[in-house]
């Protein structure tokens, strides 16, 4: 309740300064202050729902808009009555350890991180990892990770080794974690230059290398060449991240999944060949998981390792384990809901989403030739649901919320602009694109 001034100048310094400044009275003057504000609650949620009439044609950035099935939103009901959302659940910690705090879900989170750990070939007895709050999230565990353990064998800072096509998060974390950028060049299609890395490490041959190998870069759609990278580490102290966030989540189920296996057999030894260190995979991109979040997945071994040096950073006495995540309190409902996402139905699902998705781009790619050749479109390679072309019109560009970046197009910086053929692009909505472009 808001007092006048006789009352105010009546009542003394202490009291004076609770009254106008407890969180009654501060929230009332708030409520006053924002009183019009509070009126527009409605229209803003009004205008909200108009939202999702424009969901279908969000072509230039790799969300699927797709609402999940009904399944999916009766497990979330199963959930609620099992007390999620309902009261506070908590998955700090280790999922593979035992949680002296008994309210989270990590039995499923354990077990969605081996289901996918097996689709991308990760053998059962050395796995681990966890659902992280985004891609970059999963990235982040991913440096980090490297970091520590490279660390701890050399006494040395790794210097880390990416391309300037690798997602921005990564310049933010190399920031971050205080490490030494090497810039390593790419192929015409944007694909990392295996020649050039063993060029730029021969050139730092006292530093271990942290390298970030992209499994379909952002803009452009291209894919590092994972065997071509670790030939040119073998004998050398390395880590090798994937950054998998859209690409992991479909190749898996198409004739590609090969290419993000963990291990293969060499044909001549016969002997198992570990090929990358860790991945990142994003929830919220392929998969259609209505909120940010990530998976984080590596080797059991390689988490041990990174255990060991972890656990002299900080102290675990508190909750009774060293938990080898850098975030304490962690999200316990993504994970039980992302848990629906591993299901045989859902990769049923998500292997006919792959398809389709592909197949259509396909189709825009052609069509694209066929009638827009002078946009010069490009698709980096037959595993990218990416097309980049140069820049239409403002219209076509703010309809489709299409992302724009300058690139080199025969040596001249060109502004482009790129689709990205997710799951919810159904070809009438492509050929709705195909006929916008055609108006401008």
């Amino acid at each position: 309740m808001l007092m006048n001034r006789r009352q105010f100048l009546g009542m003394s310094g202490a009291t004076a300064l609770v009254a106008v400044c407890s969180p009654q009275a501060l929230a009332a003057q708030t409520l006053t202050l924002t009183h019009g504000a509070q009126q527009n609650v409605s229209a803003t949620l009004k205008a909200m729902q108009q939202l999702a009439q424009q969901r279908n044609r969000l072509l230039g950035y790799p969300i699927n808009m797709t609402t999940p099935p009904e399944e999916f939103f009766a497990w979330r009901n199963e959930l609620a009555a099992a007390g999620f959302n309902q009261f506070s659940f908590n998955n700090v910690g280790n999922p593979y350890d035992h949680s002296h705090i008994p309210f989270n879900c990590h039995p499923f989170e354990k077990e969605l991180i081996n289901r996918f750990g097996a689709v991308y070939g990760f053998a059962l007895d050395d796995i681990w990892g966890f659902l992280t709050n985004s891609g970059t999230d999963s990235n982040m565990h991913g440096l980090y990770m490297g970091r520590t353990i490279l660390k701890g064998r050399t006494g040395v800072m790794p210097k880390i080794y990416f391309t300037r096509e690798a997602h921005y998060s990564i310049q933010i974390l190399r920031d971050l974690l205080h490490l030494d950028w090497v810039v390593v060049a790419t192929r015409p299609d944007g694909g990392m230059d295996a020649d050039d890395l063993e060029r730029q490490l021969n050139a730092n041959p006292n530093r271990p290398a942290l390298v970030v190998a992209t499994i379909g870069t952002t803009f452009k759609g291209a894919i590092d060449p994972i065997d071509a990278i670790q030939a040119k580490l073998k004998g050398r102290t390395a880590y090798l991240h994937l950054d998998a966030a859209l690409f992991g989540g479909y190749l898996p189920h198409t004739a590609f999944a090969g290419d993000l296996l963990h291990s293969i057999v060499d044909p001549i030894s016969k002997a198992k060949l570990q090929r990358y260190d860790s991945i990142a995979v994003s929830c919220h991109k392929f998969f259609g998981f209505p909120s940010p979040a990530g998976l984080f997945i590596t080797t059991r071994t390689n988490f041990e390792s990174f255990r060991a040096q972890f656990s002299q950073i900080h102290d675990p006495e508190y909750i009774q384990q060293v938990p080898g995540t850098i975030t304490c309190s962690r999200d316990a409902v993504k994970p039980a809901e992302f848990y629906f996402f591993s299901s045989e139905s859902s990769f049923i699902r998500q292997t006919a989403d792959a398809k389709a998705m592909l197949d259509n781009t396909t189709y825009l790619l052609k069509e694209m030739n066929n009638h827009y050749s002078y946009l010069q479109p490009v698709r980096a390679n037959d595993r990218s649901n990416t097309v980049y072309f140069i820049t239409p019109s403002k219209t076509v560009v703010d309809h489709y919320s299409l992302a724009t970046m300058q690139i080199d197009i025969e040596g001249e910086r060109t502004p482009c602009a790129h689709v990205v053929v997710m799951p919810h692009a159904k070809k009438e909505i492509l050929d709705q694109f195909l006929t916008d472009l055609r108006k401008t």
